[in-house]
């Protein structure tokens, strides 16, 4: 049986479309009538103008690659880029060179700078029809509804994969926005059964969820893999079976155990022996073993402060903060997008990562509702989405191979998507400024 989205089953769309123009004005009213009352400077209207003309940007690019893509059964991802071994090695600065061996083949000078397109199965699926629901959830824009349903009904066939720990990015920021969004019965279904097999990867000896199925790891287990979690919550409160609860819970409580250093930076890679002792923890995407990969630490604030929403766990808001802390210390470039690993040799050429930041913007937002000091990261959340709708990264109309942000980084030792847009960077920023929408109203 396939499980689909019926356009014709959603609430009302005018009266959706109604509150989210009103949701939308309400700065821009509130900030006339203050001027009217007090005479005070017009500030509310300076933020308005930043995240209307960043919505504006978005939405475009959004569509004009929905448009392009329509009916291929493909979805971007980014765009291809090449490398030179000699700056990776300025990069990476291992006296060991067998990540060599590891290098992604350069492609065809054609390809250069043109994009790069992605099947269903890809794990970065689900970030562009989740885009196009945010985007939509902010303007009230038909169009982008419209294609948010079709690019949603593609990934269809994942609810069936078990092959990996990433079905709950896959799945959870396509369909699970489209049931926040436009809610159809058929929906719980596909997330339910997705749920099912990502709970099928969970070993209760090791206390974790399996990330990859390669490699010479006896269970390996990301950072990462905190970001699926929020499908097993949803699924739980969908259910009100607390399985899949249970899973999350433990698998975060073993990975805090076991992923983080005395100052909270994480390893990207913990490997676990079957009777739950660690195997080895090391990097794949980061510079080294011991270094902090800037995307790692985001995945961890974001995960944490998930999971304290989930539960009111304390101790996982403990975790959060101290992680999120660590990031302020620790990030030092001047607009607070990260080089692609802290412990990069700090540079003009240095890669920066603008997905990492997005990401840290709107996990900082939400942990900024649950602390006493919020101010401070919802402030440090602000200044990453002001700098990343500047024109530093925010891509004009038409540029970008449309795409919405520019200067990410995907796997820099794997010579891989280096200062390129990324679906998730788009998608992470867009809800980062759903959250910041959401908090200044």
């Amino acid at each position: 049986m396939r499980y689909c989205l019926n356009i014709h089953t959603f609430a009302n769309k005018q009266n959706h479309q109604i509150f989210n123009n009103m949701k939308r004005n309400t700065l821009l009213f509130a900030a006339a009538l203050l001027i009217g009352l007090t005479g005070c400077k017009n500030t509310s209207i300076q933020e308005e103008a930043w995240m209307d003309n960043a919505l504006d940007a978005a939405s475009y690019q959004l569509k004009l690659t929905a448009e392009e893509l329509s009916g291929t059964g493909k979805l971007p991802r980014s765009i291809y880029s090449g490398y030179d071994v000699n700056f990776l090695d300025m990069q990476l600065q291992r006296e060991d060179k067998s990540y060599i061996d590891s290098l992604h083949p350069n492609p065809p000078a054609l390809q250069l700078g043109q994009r790069y397109l992605c099947s269903i199965y890809d794990w970065t699926s689900g970030f562009f029809p989740g885009s196009l629901w945010y985007a939509y959830e902010m303007t009230g824009d038909e169009e982008l509804k419209n294609r948010a349903i079709e690019y949603t009904n593609l990934l269809n066939p994942i609810r069936e994969l078990k092959g990996t720990h990433d079905i709950g990015f896959m799945m959870n920021c396509s369909y699970g926005n489209a049931l926040r969004l436009a809610p159809n019965d058929t929906i719980k279904a596909v997330l339910i059964e997705t749920a099912d097999n990502l709970c099928s990867r969970f070993n209760p000896e090791i206390g974790c969820i399996r990330s990859w199925d390669f490699g010479d790891w006896n269970f390996p287990v990301i950072i990462d893999n905190m970001m699926n979690l929020d499908l097993l919550f949803n699924v739980a409160k969908l259910t009100g079976d607390n399985k899949y609860k249970d899973i999350a819970v433990k698998h975060a409580q073993t990975t805090m155990k076991n992923h983080f250093r005395p100052d909270y930076t994480s390893y990207h890679v913990v490997s676990y022996n079957n009777d739950g002792s660690v195997e080895v923890k090391q990097t794949h995407q980061g510079k080294n073993a011991e270094s902090a990969w800037s995307r790692g630490q985001a995945w961890g604030v974001y995960g944490y402060t998930s999971c304290y929403r989930e539960t009111q766990d304390v101790t996982f808001l403990q975790e959060a903060v101290h992680i999120a802390d660590m990031i302020m210390e620790r990030v030092k470039t001047d607009d607070l997008i990260p080089y692609w690993d802290y412990d990069a040799p700090a540079g003009e050429k240095t890669p920066r990562d603008a997905s990492a930041a997005a990401i840290t913007a709107s996990a900082f937002l939400e942990l900024s509702t649950f602390v006493p000091d919020g101010k401070k990261y919802a402030d440090y959340a602000e200044t990453i989405l002001k700098s990343l709708s500047g024109p530093g990264y925010l891509s004009a109309k038409g540029s970008n191979q449309g795409y919405v942000l520019m200067h990410s980084t995907g796997s820099l030792p794997h010579g891989s998507e280096i200062d390129v847009p990324l679906n998730y960077a788009d998608y992470y920023y867009l809800e980062a400024m759903k959250r910041y929408m959401d908090r200044h109203q």
